[in-house]
């Protein structure tokens, strides 16, 4: 009876070590090994894409942000971005779309008034659907190529620029779409914003 038990033993033991090789390789040589590969063949990319202006990191190229005072009013010399779903404006932590369908009485009413805003702001035309609905994740850094030239006058009223410069700027910052044909061209507010101050 004694020998069965030390083979159970052993056993338990065997399966023990192995479960503790796997969980190592699983998590701890795994990890370092992704991480590796990722900094070797993605580098920027695997960092987050940050952006960089005078030598600070102002942000990602990946993660919308808000251009607004410290009360949240949009600061008129600044492109905007498109809203944000993510908790209190591009949360990362808060990723997520609103989940409001479209009749939604509650969405309805924030379109309109973000729909208000930009027509004060900008001025009466037509408003494109980036301007009024938030992306999928809540975090996206991009605007349409049509949004970012319906801010042109203001933001060139706002900075005493010509329109024309400021236009010229919006269409040098014009992403192709991926490989490109997948979406629309769009236009990354950080970096353009970056642009323009650095004019």
């Amino acid at each position: 009876m004694s020998s069965v038990l030390t083979r159970g033993s052993v056993r338990t033991w065997t399966v023990a070590l192995r479960l503790l090789v796997l969980a190592v390789v699983a998590t701890i040589v795994y990890t370092a090994v992704i991480t590796v590969i990722g900094q070797v063949a993605l580098g920027a990319k695997a960092n987050g894409t940050l952006v960089t202006s005078g030598g600070k990191t102002v942000g990602s190229a990946l993660i919308g942000q808000s251009f607004t005072d410290k009360d949240g009013n949009a600061l008129p010399e600044w492109f905007q971005s498109r809203p944000s779903a993510a908790g209190d404006g591009y949360d990362g932590g808060g990723s997520s779309g609103s989940n409001l369908g479209p009749n939604n009485p509650d969405l309805l009413k924030a379109i309109q008034d973000r729909k208000a805003a930009i027509i004060e702001d900008d001025g009466p035309g037509t408003v494109p659907v980036d301007a009024l609905t938030a992306s999928g994740s809540g975090l996206d850094p991009h605007i349409s190529e049509a949004y970012a030239l319906r801010q042109v006058d203001r933001v060139a009223t706002a900075r005493g620029l010509s329109a024309t410069d400021v236009r010229a700027l919006v269409e040098r910052s014009v992403q192709a779409p991926d490989l490109g044909f997948l979406g629309q061209p769009t236009v990354n507010v950080l970096q353009l914003n970056i642009a323009l101050a650095q004019r």
